[in-house]
């Protein structure tokens, strides 16, 4: 419709106020001589009108689309309009014009009327397309859980939506105090009947609107809705709502990670920040998973220059123009280089002189490393001990290292080359007093590059199969923001020497989330997609352990953080040897290699390798 079309509507609506305010004054029998100065006073009040909405542009709005912001803007040209009204009026009463004088109550009556009618049009218009255009019979069923203030927008931005079709036909919420009372017209259940509801009504989809849900709660919905084969989605954090608004669009499908996430990790934040802010942290794999996420976090806490370290050209590029265009971060300097180049790490520590040192270099899939044991020995092994070496050359105060849960009793060289990098920086630790050394292990890292969820993702979008090794295999897990807190809180409360070892959680049978990812993507198991087993890969466990047989734990400050009592080595016989390991390289033996590295770690014996034999 044109918009002048609109204007004239709007003038009508006023029309039709200002006289019936007459009316309603009056009784619906106006006096003769009260109906004389209608004749001036209602063009000037069209006037008045037809200039505030003009200048207001209250017509240009597209009338089927109005939002607050349009309520707002009617709302206070009206407002302004009628107070030209009785501004005017109180003037000429005191003048001998008398010509604009409106009676108070008239000017009321039609205030209200036009603000009323005007608003009120454009809602009911805006309601029949919106029922035109997503007939009540084609719209599916919603449940909203939390019927708080999260939960109200979150039904406001799929009722405004007009590409969605989706009614809410209620609201589920744990407190009590709002069971059977309504909100916007729609019913709240309490969560215990969550079951119930699902059972007799035909939902489609569960909206999680909670801000601050717990993740056993949010797990209980999660397992819930999937019983009955319905889809859950979640509403986001509101510091990633576009200006302080949701939109259909940001609300996002639960994924495997919201199944695992665990409530958030309580940090001695002020230990943290008084360990990095100033200093010059250096994070030697900076472009991958667990480097970036060191990086994002260490950034926050205001350190004089940050040294981003790794040999991957592109993804420490990508890393480049995510600091400065999503942090705005100038602080920092990206490093291309490799940890095995003794000459180019010697550069990099004379050149920035490091405070602090995170060390999450290394090769890490099981498979490569089966099959190129001199490259572990290389990177995982030799580039720790030039690292660590140059950290006590040059008075690194911090040097924190990132293990695995595979260097606990190794069963592959991957395992065993991080046991033996743990091994040199715990007795190096011992040798000097410079330098503390920190070595955290944790399992598998949601998310991170070539993880099994990714590979998960890209199965079923393929169409599948989705293949597992074997039906017990299980894996603990965490979420990267998880781990990466862990390694701050561990090396900014670490004396020095310790192997911090994680609270994962339950460990998880990679089974059991093959069949959840693929009820969450709303696929049929054997029907739309198949689950293949494809039998142990060399080297690999059956169950991860974050402890050797002969280690306990000890308790720290942190309920989530506990240190590992490990066997002690000797200093001198261990660095010759493992000097010898390295040497090994340059005859490219395999078999020679790995006998070298079960001589070092007596614990390490091969799983469904070709290096069994030499057990």
């Amino acid at each position: 419709m044109s918009r002048w079309i609109v204007l004239l509507i709007d003038l009508g609506i006023c029309v039709f106020a200002f006289t019936l305010a007459y009316l309603l004054r009056f009784n619906f029998s106006i006096p003769p001589h009260e109906l004389k100065p209608v004749a001036y006073t209602l063009p000037l009040v069209l006037t008045v009108r037809a200039l505030s909405f003009y200048f207001s542009k209250t017509h240009t709005s597209i009338v089927r689309f109005t939002s607050s912001k349009d309520a707002e803007r009617i709302f206070l040209v009206v407002t302004l309009g009628s107070f030209v009204f009785a501004a005017t009026s109180i003037g000429t009463f005191f003048t001998s014009i008398r010509l604009f004088i409106i009676p108070f109550s008239i000017i009321i009556i039609d205030y209200l009327l036009t603000l009323v009618v005007m608003i009120g049009a454009r809602g009911l218009i805006k309601a029949l397309y919106m029922e035109q255009k997503n007939p009540s019979k084609a719209k599916r069923d919603v449940i909203i859980f939390g019927a708080g203030e999260a939960g109200v927008i979150a039904k406001r931005t799929l009722d405004r939506d007009a590409g969605t079709k989706y009614h809410v036909s209620a609201f589920v919420d744990d407190d009590q105090n709002k069971t059977d009372k309504k909100l916007e017209g729609v019913t709240i259940y309490h969560s215990d009947q969550l079951k119930e509801l699902l059972e007799t009504k035909e939902i489609h989809q569960m909206v999680i609107a909670v801000q601050n849900i717990s993740s056993a709660r949010k797990q209980f919905v999660i397992d819930t809705c999937m019983d009955f084969n319905i889809r859950v989605l979640n509403v986001p954090p509101v510091d990633r709502w576009i200006n302080g608004e949701l939109s259909f669009r940001q609300i996002q499908s639960v994924k495997i990670e919201d199944l695992l996430e665990r409530d958030p990790i309580k940090l001695d934040m002020i230990a943290i920040e008084k360990q990095i802010k100033g200093k010059t942290v250096l994070i030697t794999g900076a472009a991958g998973s667990i480097g970036s996420e060191i990086a994002r976090q260490v950034a926050a806490f205001k350190p004089k220059l940050l040294v981003l370290l790794d040999q991957g050209e592109s993804p420490l590029y990508d890393l480049e123009l995510e600091m400065k265009e999503r942090y705005s971060l100038n602080n920092f300097e990206v490093v291309l280089g490799d940890i095995r180049n003794a000459h180019r790490m010697g550069n990099v520590f004379r050149t920035y002189q490091p405070d602090i040192l995170y060390h999450a270099a290394a090769y890490k899939h099981v498979p490569s490393m089966e099959n190129n044991p001199s490259e572990a020995i290389l990177v995982n092994v030799n580039g720790s001990k030039i690292l660590a070496d140059l950290a006590v050359e040059h008075g690194v105060t911090d040097f924190v290292f990132v293990s695995t849960d595979k260097a606990v009793n190794p069963t592959n060289v991957m395992g065993a080359s991080k046991r033996l990098a743990e091994i040199y920086i715990q007795g190096l630790s011992k040798q000097q007093s410079k330098t503390k050394f920190i070595t955290t292990r944790f399992g598998n890292v949601l998310g991170s590059n070539g993880s099994v969820i990714l590979r998960f993702k890209k199965q079923i979008a393929e169409g599948g199969p989705i293949t597992v090794t074997d039906p017990e295999v299980s894996r603990y897990f965490m979420t990267i923001p998880e781990a990466c807190q862990l390694v701050l809180e561990a090396g900014a409360t670490g004396s020095g020497g310790e192997i911090y070892i994680f609270d994962m959680g339950k460990s998880m049978k990679i089974d059991d989330m093959a069949k959840k990812m693929i009820r969450l993507s709303k696929l049929e198991l054997d029907k739309d997609i198949k689950l293949v087993y494809t039998g142990l890969r060399p080297g690999e466990k059956l169950k991860e352990e974050l402890l050797a047989n002969e280690e306990n734990t000890k308790p720290t400050h942190h309920p989530k953080i506990m240190i590992a009592d490990v066997r002690q080595h000797e200093w001198e016989k261990t660095s010759s040897e493992i000097d010898v390991l390295i040497s090994m390289f340059a005859d490219q033996n395999n078999e020679e290699i790995v006998k070298k590295m079960k001589a070092l770690v007596p614990e390490f014996k091969s799983s469904n390798s070709i290096y069994e034999a030499l057990d």
